[in-house]
């Protein structure tokens, strides 16, 4: 991520297309930093949707602001910087896009707006800071929207995506002193709201899932489609961390708890009790994608998301997104 070079040739020929107007060449070489911005924005809003939208705006300004780019960057920091500054322009007029306290005691705060976001969307290239699998996950995403907006950009582009001090303040309009403070602030608030497991979010970069993961999500559908409520009992950790969004609630359960929950609360029963999964990954995370089939209905339907933390084998933290009705996450809308 770093501009330790002269400008070369994607500049020159940026630069070609911004003098001569050419709309096609300009969407063309900025296209094909769609998929990191996207992750960028995502970072920055917790919200697929949004950072969709906002990648977009990225570069509906990238072509009104293209004259201002003069080659003395690569065009990827140039669009970076473009991206946050939109982020933070968005934040600006949103009152809703901060965590809030929970309705329930000592559950901390909830963020009602956070969305999954697909691995098929993620860059391609695996050794890229942009998909590193610690940066990516939910409790990662979760921990920087406890950053005020303009020190969650500093902290992305510092710790994140490697950016030095200087190229920080540049982008941001900052002195590198406040950079730095930030960006120290930040790292505390950050290591407060991550779980200890994932305190070191500058390890090397892991992106695989191990065998356990596999198996344990393979494990989770198929007691859904057996309606094997043991079975999914015994997958569950007696302290298992649950959440079911949009609805807002993080619960600390035991596995009876949990399952007698979701059977009182319908599932599992006459007309809830006809399901089929697939396995994906989201947010490089082992998740299940689960589909009802409703009496009379011919077809399996998208029904929800499941993310899933599996420790030692067992499911020890459950983030559900409920997906009825949603063309969503570009995933089949029938089995």
């Amino acid at each position: 991520m770093t501009d330790a070079r002269l400008p070369g040739a994607d500049e020159a020929a940026f630069i070609a297309a911004v003098r001569s107007g050419d709309t096609a060449r300009f969407a063309l070489l900025t296209e094909r930093h769609r998929r990191e911005l996207q992750v960028h924005c995502y970072r920055m809003l917790a919200n697929y949707e949004d950072a969709q939208d906002l990648t977009q705006e990225t570069f509906l300004r990238a072509w009104n602001k293209r004259e201002s780019f003069r080659g003395h960057a690569a065009v990827r920091t140039w669009l970076y910087r473009i991206a946050t500054n939109a982020c933070l322009d968005f934040l600006r007029k949103r009152n809703d896009r901060t965590p809030v306290p929970s309705e329930l005691p000592d559950s901390g705060s909830e963020l009602t707006y956070l969305q999954p976001y697909p691995d098929r969307m993620l860059p391609e290239d695996p050794q890229d800071s942009v998909v590193a699998r610690e940066t990516i996950e939910l409790a990662f995403i979760v921990a920087v929207q406890h950053l005020p907006p303009r020190q969650r950009a500093v902290f992305i582009l510092r710790d994140v995506l490697g950016w030095p001090a200087s190229k920080t303040a540049d982008a941001l309009e900052l002195t590198i002193a406040s950079v730095t403070s930030a960006v120290q602030r930040a790292r505390v608030t950050i290591r407060e709201q991550l779980p200890e497991r994932r305190l070191d979010w500058r390890s090397p970069a892991t992106h695989e899932l191990s065998s356990s993961e596999r198996g344990a999500v393979k494990s989770y559908i198929h007691a859904h489609e057996r309606n094997d409520l043991d079975g999914l009992m015994s997958l569950l950790r007696d302290d298992l961390r649950f959440a079911m969004l949009p609805d807002p609630g993080t619960v600390t359960t035991t596995a009876k708890d949990a399952v007698d929950g979701w059977v009182s609360g319908g599932l599992f029963q006459r007309g809830h009790d006809d399901w089929r999964g697939i396995t994906t990954t989201v947010n490089r995370m082992p998740a299940a994608v689960l589909y009802l089939r409703a009496p009379d209905d011919p077809e399996y339907r998208l029904f929800a998301v499941a993310l899933l933390h599996i420790v030692d084998g067992k499911i020890a933290e459950l983030t559900g997104f409920d997906a009825t009705d949603k063309p969503w996450l570009d995933l089949p809308p029938t089995l």
